[in-house]
């Protein structure tokens, strides 16, 4: 219904392709006698379909990701994403933030932004783009946490967001967190300035990560660059280099309109609107059933 009255499409994607994602902080399942993948996501699929003329599309679409259990993960789970012309992402969580309000059976907070700087210096008491790497390193000490030295700034910054400052946001209600670093911008545009910042987003809601939204990149030239460094951060890792979307990056040349999209995690919002310390309340066949 939520979609239906803004006009946006509902579109069913293949679960299972010849290319899969090549963050390297996801891991796809692979068929054992075949070069396919489970998707960990609709989204190149989405994109796809954007570029060919869909309009507005949303998707309820079953993800895969090896290597993910614990209390907010399961390696099979459930992922709402669309994708809207002519918004950026700032009008995108404006929408995500309807959603909220529209999916929860009583009053819930109004939502709130923040800056990724401004919550790494309210949580952690760091700048995240001018501290140095020693002190990123000591913040997460001081909290308690294990670091290995010599991270990698992007790593440090990840370990710091996922431990120490992303599981204190949104204690008061949802809370946006935008204008991450030009390099963690996935497959965001990039704002040139001092310094350059992502066009991207993230919602929490009582310290859980529910939604990951993009003002989406549209240069098959700049997408393919960051495919080939992923792969190459994936080889340093010791991890499967994996095959590079030339549809998907065609799909671009061709021409992506002008758009923002987000993913949002249903398993997550079931399990924080119930009021449950993880997602196990509320998948019938969690990992230890299956």
């Amino acid at each position: 219904e939520f979609f239906a009255q803004r006009a946006v499409l509902e579109v069913e994607t293949p679960a299972l392709a010849p290319v899969a994602a090549t963050d390297p902080h996801i891991e796809s399942f692979r068929l054992a006698d075949q070069a396919r993948w489970l998707q960990s996501s609709p989204e190149f699929h989405m994109k796809r379909l954007l570029a060919a003329g869909s309009g507005s599309i949303y998707q309820i679409a079953r993800a895969f990701r090896a290597a993910e259990v614990g209390r907010w993960h399961n390696p099979e789970f459930t992922l709402l994403e669309w994708y809207r012309p002519k918004l950026d992402h700032f009008g995108l969580m404006n929408e995500v933030a309807e959603l909220l309000a529209a999916a929860s059976t009583h009053e819930i907070p109004a939502a709130r932004r923040v800056s990724y700087r401004e919550a790494f210096i309210r949580e952690a008491g760091l700048d995240p783009f001018d501290a140095e790497p020693a002190e990123l390193e000591a913040a997460g000490r001081a909290c308690g946490l294990a670091q290995a030295a010599g991270g990698a700034r992007d790593e440090l910054l990840d370990f710091l967001m996922g431990a120490v400052v992303g599981p204190r946001l949104g204690r008061d209600g949802p809370e946006f967190v935008y204008d991450y670093p030009a390099t963690q911008a996935a497959l965001a545009r990039v704002r040139p300035g001092r310094p350059p910042l992502a066009s991207r987003f993230e919602l929490y809601w009582h310290g859980v990560e529910l939604a990951n939204g993009f003002h989406e990149l549209s240069d098959p030239v700049e997408q393919r660059r960051r495919f080939e460094w992923d792969n190459r951060r994936r080889r340093a890792a010791g991890q499967e280099p994996m095959p590079i979307d030339e549809a998907l990056l065609a799909a671009l040349a061709a021409g992506l309109p002008d758009c923002s999209g987000v993913a949002l995690g249903v398993d997550r919002l079931l399990a924080v609107l119930l009021g449950h310390d993880g997602i196990a309340r509320v998948l019938a066949f969690g990992e230890e059933r299956a």
